[in-house]
């Protein structure tokens, strides 16, 4: 009978997201980096309702540019669902630099180790 492995994977991508978020929250991606592919994507629709992303250099550049640290902001890892080497989970978060956004993260496990292949996101709409 194979150990069950659900718990470990689960707090080991848990681990690589509270990267992103801290990257986030003190608005550096040098924090969040180690949790990405070097190849990784990021995408999302823009305000004109098109296909807007590319590399995940993309994020690592708008962080750093345009985001300033937050540490009011809130986040939850709604969900995390894992297949084998491959996962996905969502992420919502409050008050980032005055955004909310919900990411969509998928992971694959590369030589043992959960890493960010891509992430799609949609920024809510301020009250």
């Amino acid at each position: 009978m194979n150990k069950p492995t659900y718990v470990p994977e689960y707090n080991a991508i848990v681990e690589v997201l509270s990267k992103y978020n801290e990257g986030c929250k003190q608005a550096r991606s040098s924090l969040m980096k180690p949790a990405f592919s070097e190849q990784a994507t990021m995408f999302s629709v823009g305000v004109d309702n098109k296909l807007s992303g590319g590399a995940i250099q993309n994020l690592f550049d708008g962080i750093d540019k345009d985001f300033r640290p937050s540490p009011e902001a809130r986040s939850a890892i709604v969900r995390i669902d894992i297949a084998g080497t491959a996962a996905s989970a969502r992420i919502d978060t409050n008050d980032v630099s005055g955004f909310c956004f919900t990411d969509f993260f998928h992971l694959l496990k590369v030589e043992g180790k959960w890493t960010v292949i891509s992430k799609i996101f949609h920024t809510h709409v301020a009250p």
